[in-house]
Order: structure tokens, then C-alpha cells, then sequence
């Protein structure tokens, strides 16, 4: 009944609304942007002294997303991912392995999607270089009543010509 109602409310809600403040575009080159040492938590690191840097490039208004540049040096670690995280590999490799036992080497060019409150182990033989596109994953009741907000939105659009 809760969600029904949210439903209803958010499908009232104009797809356009106000143009938020700040900052509408951000560009920069990505070997540009200046590097800052974040530690991997050593509780983390399953062997060699990987050391990790990260250069945030922008956040979104609402603050749910970032998009930053991250690189790392040999070694081995397990990651917890807080937020859903899709990455671009832009130099070198990593080999994952995923909670399942999936596994799988990305190098350059490679895309990979790592759902918010997951683990992966990550080995880095020389040096990993990706840029990351974080995204604070919605609470439960709020996710489900989202997906029923897009149903409805989504029904009344069947039949349509694009």
C-alpha cells in the first residue's frame, strides 16, 4: 500500500525538474587530474605493499554518483564495494575474482560492473589504471517503489512510436 502511494506520487513528479546548482559539465583530461595516496585498508591486502591513488573527476548534485580515476600497483587485496561501481580499465590489468568464483583479467578497454555490497579479490601484477563511475544503490523499499514508478510510467507509454 506504501509503495502503491509512493508509486502514485512519483508518477506526478515531471520528468524535468529544476536545473540543480553548480557545475552542468565537467572535462578533464584523464592523466591530468592530480593523484591523491588512498591506502587499501591493510586488513585488506593478501600479499605484496599495493599502493592505491585516487583523483576524484566529479559527483553528481544529488551526491548518489562520483566518477573518479584510480591506479594501483602490484599486489593482491580483497575490495569491499559500498557502491554499485561500473569500471573502464585504462592501463595495465587486474585479475577479479568475484564473490561466486567468477574470474576474469580485464586490461585496457575492458568494461565490469561490481554491485554495491560485494567483494572481489583483485590482483595487480605491475600496475591498473580505470576510471570508476560510482553510484549509491537505493534503499530497498525505495528501490522497489522506483521500479513500480517506471512500470506505471513505462505502461502508459506501450503502443507509442518512437
Amino acid at each position: 500500500m506504501l509503495a502503491s502511494a509512493v508509486a502514485m506520487a512519483a508518477r506526478s513528479v515531471p520528468y524535468a525538474v529544476a536545473k540543480p546548482a553548480g557545475k552542468s559539465f565537467v572535462a578533464h583530461a584523464s592523466d591530468l587530474l592530480p593523484l591523491k595516496s588512498t591506502p587499501i585498508n591493510p586488513d585488506w591486502i593478501v600479499s605484496g605493499n599495493p599502493q592505491a591513488r585516487t583523483a576524484e573527476h566529479s559527483r553528481g548534485h544529488d551526491e548518489a554518483s562520483l566518477t573518479a580515476i584510480w591506479d594501483c600497483t602490484a599486489g593482491e587485496f580483497r575490495w569491499y564495494f559500498g557502491w554499485d561501481e561500473t569500471v573502464m580499465i585504462l592501463e595495465g590489468e587486474v585479475h577479479i575474482t568475484a564473490e561466486d568464483g567468477t574470474e576474469r583479467t580485464l586490461s585496457a578497454g575492458d568494461v565490469a560492473f561490481f554491485a554495491g555490497g560485494t567483494w572481489a579479490s583483485w590482483r595487480v601484477d605491475n600496475y591498473v589504471r580505470k576510471v570508476a563511475f560510482l553510484r549509491k544503490p537505493f534503499p530497498k523499499p525505495l528501490a522497489i517503489a522506483y521500479r513500480l514508478r517506471n512500470m506505471l510510467r513505462n505502461s502508459g507509454n506501450q503502443g507509442i512510436a518512437a
